[in-house]
């Protein structure tokens, strides 16, 4: 039996909701500590350490003196440059290592195969790999590629070389899209990612293109609490898958 939430996790849960569903957008103002205990019935420092914890997580912003406001607005950017996360935690002096949950063909659903443009039942390549820096997990990989663009995509060893290296290297890029949004951790996300069902998550979805279609469709989980995006661009510079 799954033990009850702490009333921390509850209240957390009950703000992200409200983000996600659109009732408290960016930049508008959450209910006070004050107003919050009262309306559950929780203590102060209960309250404070949810506030807090999406404040670290990057969900809410607190000005002092002035209350806790949704933070925003959500990236959206063509222009927005995704790292390889090997070398990006790599360059913190961490050790990266990769565990391959999926690594299939499959007849893709209407909600990925509208992403490339096909029916529903086209066969996609899918990969689910799960990345570690020095052993926590970071990242919750979850792609799909067009066979035609990366015909061998499902031979390569992805602990020497991942999904990103392999696609830069064979799939020569000409446009990315992405959307980045917060959600919340599912039982089964929570578990992959060793957090807290309903801890916050950051989550970017993104296609790419090469040859003048769609190569590749992907989202990437991560706990906000273990990871933020920094993005940095110049007019001409390359885009990464």
């Amino acid at each position: 039996m799954d033990e009850p939430k702490p009333h921390y996790q509850k209240l957390k849960h009950f703000i992200l909701r409200h983000i996600t569903n659109g009732d408290w957008p960016a930049r508008s103002r959450v209910p006070s500590e004050n107003e919050l205990t009262a309306k559950f019935g929780l203590s102060r420092m209960t309250v404070n350490r949810a506030l807090r914890e999406l404040t670290d997580a990057g969900v809410l912003t607190r000005v002092q003196g002035v209350g806790t406001f949704v933070a925003g607005p959500k990236a959206e950017s063509a222009m927005f440059e995704v790292r390889n996360i090997r070398e990006e935690i790599q360059s913190r002096g961490q050790t990266h290592s990769v565990q391959v949950l999926i690594c299939e063909t499959v007849e893709a659903r209407s909600s990925v195969t509208t992403n490339f443009g096909l029916i529903p039942g086209t066969e996609l390549f899918h990969s689910r790999l799960l990345h570690h820096s020095d052993d926590k997990p970071v990242q919750l990989e979850d792609r799909f590629v067009q066979p035609s663009v990366a015909p061998d995509y499902l031979d390569i060893d992805f602990h020497t070389e991942i999904p990103h290296q392999y696609l830069m290297r064979v799939a020569p890029l000409e446009r990315a899209e992405h959307v980045i949004e917060a959600e919340t951790a599912s039982k089964r996300l929570a578990a992959q990612l060793k957090i807290n069902e309903g801890d916050p998550l950051l989550v970017l979805t993104r296609r790419t293109w090469s040859r003048g279609q769609v190569a590749s469709f992907v989202r990437l989980i991560h706990p906000a609490s273990r990871y933020r995006f920094v993005g940095t661009f110049q007019v001409g510079a390359p885009l990464t898958p």
